[in-house]
């Protein structure tokens, strides 16, 4: 069986995301700039590094796919072992400190984004509401496996299932 940590095959889902226009409005909507492809594993193994500060690193365990305008990065966090991409749980480093889990699948992101969250939303202001957003709606309905719930669910649903993500991750940090 491939381990999961040479999968760089970007999912469709994602590749339709990256095509969608996100609405900001001066910082009414929501600041998530996707990419069309993941950052190579040596751009990953930096950002992990730079991110942390332990030079031991590598990235083998995060497929990097979109930003927020601050630089912080939304990845794939590859933490289920023999399992495809699409169910491991989404996260999010912001470039000033901020982290957490996000999603625990790509499906369940995908449902985060058609309610009007990006990664750093989900992290930071998990209780805002800006409503649901069509395009991003319908883009879910076609790739998701999982149900639609509201944003808030999907990320307390994340954080359950992955309490010790942020403290963890500042445990790598030197």
């Amino acid at each position: 069986m491939t381990e999961i940590t040479d999968d760089r095959r970007f999912p469709p889902a994602l590749a339709e995301v990256a095509a969608v226009e996100f609405p900001y409005d001066d910082g009414e909507g929501f600041d998530f700039e996707p990419y069309d492809a993941f950052d190579s594993a040596e751009e990953t193994t930096d950002w992990i590094r730079n991110w942390t500060g332990n030079h031991e690193l590598d990235g083998d365990a995060y497929r990097v796919f979109g930003q927020d305008g601050t630089g912080g990065l939304a990845a794939l966090w590859c933490v289920r072992p023999g399992r495809p991409l699409a169910e491991q749980p989404v996260v999010f480093l912001g470039s000033e400190g901020e982290c957490g889990v996000v999603a625990g699948t790509l499906s369940d992101f995908l449902w985060l984004l058609a309610d009007g969250f990006g990664p750093m939303e989900a992290v930071e202001y998990p209780d805002r509401d800006i409503g649901p957003q069509a395009e991003l709606a319908e883009l879910a309905a076609r790739h998701a496996t999982t149900p639609r719930r509201p944003a808030p669910a999907v990320i307390a649903e994340a954080r359950a299932e992955f309490p010790t993500f942020e403290e963890d991750l500042l445990g790598l940090c030197r």
